[in-house]
């Protein structure tokens, strides 16, 4: 059995432009490996004992924010509550906890979109995390449908539509591959702005012209996932719980993997040490 050793971070994900397929490397370190060769082939992941905090790698007994210790967690303006919520951005109030990296991070053009990932929702994302914040969310069908300058400006956009649509992804329901049927994902997006074209056009005028931009001729990009059984029961694999897990990998969807006996959110278990034998 073949083994690579190292510190877990979500899986980077692309999209193959012939087949519209989801791509997945795990990431170990600085370590690469390619993991849709790996379905239908028996994995074994072992959770080494130790957590280092991805920022200042302290060893730590448990993450905070996805793979950092509480002090980085309390003090890093990317574990901040705006990133969950860009709508509460305060660094125009001079309060936000990095302002050069929220000049980087924030302060540069972002996509709303609609998505269908087990039930339309809508989200945003940084233009230059287009498509692989989709894949992450394991969404089958997205659909750009404003490009704006700021983060905390498509916050507002989003907050707009959340009143009409979801922001929020069933895992359980987008793990079991139900409700993968395409939706007419332009349809939707011509409804809510009729919807919500008073608020839009206030938004507009808010910021001024050229900052929050509708994108009305942009195609629905698929996506399909390395899949070749879906569960028909969800349950959840817990390195806390089961250090070491073991199983066939049968399918990538999001940040899951799909196995035999269970599914593991890498993502949840960033930070973490870990051993892959496969």
């Amino acid at each position: 059995m073949n083994e690579k050793q190292g510190q877990l971070s979500k899986m980077i994900a692309s999209l193959s432009a012939d087949e519209s397929l989801a791509t997945y490397q795990m990431a170990l370190d600085d370590q690469r490996l390619d993991l849709n060769p790996l379905i239908g082939q028996k994995i074994q992941l072992s959770f080494l004992g130790a957590i280092n905090c991805q920022n200042c790698n302290r060893l730590i007994k448990k993450s905070y924010s996805g793979g950092f210790c509480f002090p980085c967690a309390q003090k890093l303006a990317q574990c901040d509550l705006c990133i969950m919520k860009p709508e509460t951005c305060h660094y125009d109030a001079g309060t936000c906890r990095e302002p050069e990296w929220g000049e980087q991070f924030c302060m540069q053009d972002h996509i709303v979109y609609l998505a269908n990932s087990a039930a339309v929702k809508v989200g945003i994302t940084r233009h230059t995390q287009v498509p692989t914040r989709w894949i992450d969310q394991g969404a089958t069908q997205a659909l750009p449908i404003f490009r704006v300058k700021t983060r905390y400006q498509s916050g507002l956009v989003e907050v707009m539509f959340k009143a009409h649509v979801s922001d929020r992804t069933d895992w359980r329901k987008m793990l079991k591959g139900q409700h993968d049927a395409p939706i007419d994902l332009a349809a939707k997006r011509d409804q809510l702005m009729a919807e919500c074209a008073d608020e839009i056009a206030a938004l507009q005028q808010r910021f001024g012209g050229g900052t929050i931009t509708p994108l009305p001729n942009e195609t629905i990009v698929e996506i399909n996932y390395p899949v070749q059984q879906y569960p028909d029961k969800v349950t959840s694999l817990n390195f806390d719980k089961t250090p070491n897990i073991s199983g066939t990998l049968q399918g990538i969807k999001g940040q899951y993997l799909i196995l035999d006996i269970g599914v593991l959110n890498i993502r949840k278990f960033s930070a973490y040490q870990i051993n892959l034998g496969f």
